[in-house]
């Protein structure tokens, strides 16, 4: 007669997906084909530790091998209750032994592998389940000749299909935001393919945790770290959920009341916790169900740990740690802007030289995706100068993208005559005149992964690698058949200049220059976490408040910096940038000709400014109608590019930008005068 039992054994064989190479060593030492005899299987939670080992010992039963289970969490931690879950394992000749959730019997670790392990048949395979990676002594005093690690990652995108389609979903967009969202755990997979949590939404826009339903996050939470919860330290748990890197320096800047010494040591010791280059990081998953709690908990609380450690990273690279700005990008929610910069995908993916061999496989792989066109113009690179291209590979050493970019310093001389940036570095030389700028002659992603992350390190490794400490410029080569590409662009605040675009084979490249700001790219990314926070961000020219002394400098309970009160010097400089930025509000928001509590009223205010400014600066002289009319074709309402605008006035090049600075002056002195 069939059983509840057998029913529910067979549908989590039918459910079980993946785990190829794992399985394959483990039934090599099941046969003993390998030579371990101990297989220490670790991971964080919900990554299919106990799948694992039901379904290894499904395949041993077909081998005619017995499996004999030990539950960590039922186990008492007394030597004698293991003694007695073990008592039929001694009396078997071959037995599989499966230790699952071992994190729970840390007390009993000597016993078993002095007394226990060693006292168990020749041909026993004793396999244990962990989140945290064996002790010391597994791999000392001859143990390490018979013990073996096997860390299990996340699941493939292939993978995690069928495992939703095994739990029932069809493929499909739906399926596709799921998998996106679950980063390989199959836990995650799961719980959100059930009929519980059907009407879970997609990935919300600007929203990196994805997750919406209250219900569908407790789930995840109570089976992922629950028991390791508890404790006095929800302030660093919330910290850890939503920065990239926990450090010592950002407990002590962020929470000036906690004990940042002993809050820091109980966030190591957690075990979906891992070191992370000076500090620590959650588990990815754990990490985005933790803040998206505190989102549906304590929104406000949420948004102001962002602000404070925003302003925290800001100061310290601004200071000289200039890679912290893979930290600040974490922080950038806009999925637009995401796609093109960001490190999300340095779990499955890293940056790498050019090796041997490369170049071809580069070729192949622009033919497969239909730019062949593109290797021409990149050849010479890989040959003169591949210090400045960077390779993306996966886990699997396999190429997934490369990139290109050079500075002014940078460039080969070759560069000249490269059609798309030889006349890029011309522009550059005239526009960017202390050569912070970084241009891309290329950034291909061959992944095919829909949220973009290969893309998004290929935009991050050059400007880390460009050897500008913070650029304020970025030249990027956007083709406008890509709609993500475009609003990548867009949204960053560049600004297309058609006089630079080229065709390459019939394609169109269009060039866009992001110009961040004087606060360069660095203060750009400040800038852009506290807009999306609503909040008006320090002027650039001024030190940014961090911690404690950046709520001290805050007015009112909205956490916003009254501008009025600061009363700021208005420079040429200051107007000459709020004119580049008449079109982005939250640049203009920044000026120090703005004023207002939001960042809509500081954008309009200063606009306002300048527009009146404008209106009684010239005269009526034809040189001081000249001025005016090159002034609103530069600035106020612009031509689609400079040159353009220098076409329609009928003016040289360089008479355009003359009279154009001298336009910007006259404007300048005026609101100077008045402020």
């Amino acid at each position: 007669m069939a059983t509840i039992g057998a029913r529910v054994a067979e549908r989590d064989r039918r459910r079980f997906v993946g785990r190829a190479p794992e399985l394959a060593f483990l039934e090599r030492c099941l046969e003993g084909d390998a030579d371990a005899s101990v297989v220490f299987v670790h991971g964080p939670g919900g990554i299919g530790k106990s799948t694992l080992l039901r379904e290894l010992a499904r395949r041993a039963g077909a081998l005619g091998r017995r499996a004999h289970f030990v539950e960590g969490r039922e186990l008492a931690p007394a030597p004698q209750a293991l003694d007695e879950a073990l008592s039929a394992a001694r009396q078997d000749r071959a037995p599989l032994v499966l230790i699952d959730t071992y994190e729970r019997m840390g007390a009993l670790d000597g016993y078993l592998r002095a007394s226990v392990v060693a006292g168990l048949p020749e041909r026993s395979l004793v396999v244990v389940a962990g989140r945290e990676r064996p002790s010391r002594g597994w791999f000392e005093g001859g143990w390490e000749s018979l013990a073996v690690a096997l860390e299990l990652g996340g699941l493939s995108v292939e993978e995690s299909l069928e495992l939703l389609i095994a739990h029932g979903l069809e493929e499909g967009e739906r399926a596709s935001d799921l998998v996106a969202w679950a980063q390989g755990s199959p836990l995650a997979l799961a719980l959100a393919s059930d009929d519980a949590f059907a009407t879970v939404p997609s990935p919300a826009p600007g929203r990196e945790d994805g997750v919406e339903r209250p219900e569908l996050v407790r789930a995840l939470i109570h089976r992922l770290a629950e028991a390791e919860l508890d404790g006095p330290h929800p302030g660093p748990l919330a910290v850890a959920a939503i920065a990239r890197v926990t450090t010592l320096e950002l407990l002590r800047e962020v929470l000036p009341d906690v004990d940042a010494v002993q809050a820091y040591m109980w966030l190591r010791e957690r075990s979906f916790a891992e070191p992370l280059g000076d500090g620590i990081a959650l588990h990815d998953l754990v990490r985005k169900a933790l803040r998206a709690d505190l989102r549906h908990r304590d929104l406000e609380r949420e948004r102001m740990l962002r602000r404070r450690i925003v302003d925290h990273l800001h100061a310290r690279a601004r200071a000289g740690h200039e890679l912290l700005s893979i930290d600040l990008a974490h922080l950038v929610e806009n999925e637009a802007i995401r796609w093109g910069f960001s490190w999300e995908g340095s779990g499955e993916y890293r940056v790498d030289e050019v090796r041997s061999g490369d170049a071809d496989e580069v070729r192949r792989r622009l033919a497969e995706r239909g730019v062949p066109e593109r290797w021409a113009h990149t050849a010479p690179y890989f040959e003169g100068a591949p210090e400045r291209i960077s390779i993306v590979r996966d886990l699997e050493d396999r190429i997934r993208g490369f990139q290109l970019s050079v500075t002014i310093a940078t460039a080969p001389e070759f560069s000249a005559e490269d059609p798309l940036l030889g006349p890029w570095l011309e522009h550059a030389r005239e526009h960017a005149g202390d050569g912070d700028a970084v241009l891309w002659q290329v950034a291909v992603d061959f992944s095919g992964d829909p949220r973009g992350r290969v893309q998004a390190m290929l935009g991050m490794s050059g400007m880390l690698r460009s050897g500008v400490v913070n650029p304020r410029f970025s030249y990027l080569p956007i083709d406008p058949r890509l709609e993500s590409a475009v609003r990548f662009a867009q949204m960053s605040g560049g600004q297309h200049v058609p006089e630079l675009d080229r065709e390459l084979d019939g394609h169109p490249m269009q060039c866009w220059v992001i110009d961040f700001g004087r606060g360069g790219l660095i203060g750009a990314q400040r800038d852009l976490v506290y807009a999306e926070l609503g909040l008006v961000p320090p002027p650039a020219q001024q030190p940014s408040p961090t911690g404690s002394d950046a709520l001290a400098a805050a007015a009112g309970g909205a956490g916003l910096p009254d501008a009025a009160d600061a009363a700021p010097v208005v420079t040429v400089e200051d107007v000459r940038e709020a004119l580049r930025n008449l079109r982005v509000p939250h640049k203009l928001a920044a000026s120090p000709l703005a004023s207002g509590a939001t960042q809509e009223q500081r954008a309009a205010s200063a606009r306002a400014r300048i527009d009146d400014a404008a209106a009684r600066a010239f005269g009526e002289t034809p040189n001081e109608e000249l001025l005016r009319r090159v002034l609103v074709r530069g600035y106020l309402d612009p031509a689609p590019s400079h040159e353009q605008a220098a076409d329609e006035l009928a003016l040289s090049r360089a008479a355009y930008f003359r009279r154009l600075r001298a336009a910007a002056e006259r404007v300048a002195a005026l609101l100077a005068e008045s402020a």
